[in-house]
């Protein structure tokens, strides 16, 4: 497979307060090729928040239909909504001439896209600096009380101990480092030896014909 066609599934998984989102923007500067996933949802639209661009709208009616007939390649409930992607999203991306998609999503979300396209998903867990930077980053919002900022602390505890099931897991100290190494890792991984084995073949059997002429 030649890798300036390879498609890459971009999965960052992280506690709140992390920063993948702010991440994820950070290397889509460095390629802009790089698409976002935009996610389905029953949650109602935010001020400013425009169906198709921030999110793909749905009732709850609509979206359970849409899961029972598989047309999503992740989906889970979060706080009492769901949200997921759907494969036309994916192939959307894929025939505008993307070089791969970004998800910003779920570890449930992203083990189900690791099983569905196990040889284009690239999974990456971004941890904080410490637990007191994260703590802090979610004070900074000012929308935590003592007690759900106890709650999120929790929540992000069991979600770290996720880590051990993504290919790499990446410190989001300083957010320009964490993207130039993000894109790295993307790059890398166009150059797997699963995505390189047609490229490789096709080479061998180019020179067996080239020994047979001789």
């Amino acid at each position: 497979m030649d890798t300036e066609r390879s498609f890459t599934l971009l999965i960052l998984c992280s506690p709140s307060g992390a920063g993948k989102t702010t991440l994820a923007h950070a290397v889509q500067k460095l390629e802009p090729k790089l698409d976002f996933s935009v996610s389905h949802t029953t949650r109602a639209p935010r001020s400013g928040e425009v169906d198709g661009r921030d999110y793909y709208f749905n009732s709850k009616t609509d979206m359970l239909a849409r899961i029972e007939r598989g047309e999503f390649a992740e989906w889970a409930w979060v706080h009492g909504n769901l949200y997921g992607t759907s494969h036309q999203e994916i192939r959307r991306c894929r025939a505008q001439g993307a070089s791969g998609v970004i998800f910003d999503i779920d570890v449930q979300g992203a083990r189900q896209l690791r099983a569905l396209y196990p040889s284009e998903a690239l999974s990456v867990f971004v941890l904080p600096p410490s637990a007191a930077i994260l703590r802090a980053r979610l004070e900074g919002r000012g929308s935590e009380d003592e007690a759900s900022l106890k709650r999120r602390l929790g929540v992000a505890a069991a979600e770290l101990g996720h880590y051990q099931s993504f290919d790499y897991v990446l410190v989001n100290d300083q957010v320009d480092e964490a993207a130039a190494t993000l894109h790295a890792l993307v790059v890398a991984g166009r150059h797997q030896q699963s995505r390189m084995r047609m490229r490789a073949e096709a080479l061998l059997d180019e020179l067996r014909t080239l020994q047979q002429d001789d």
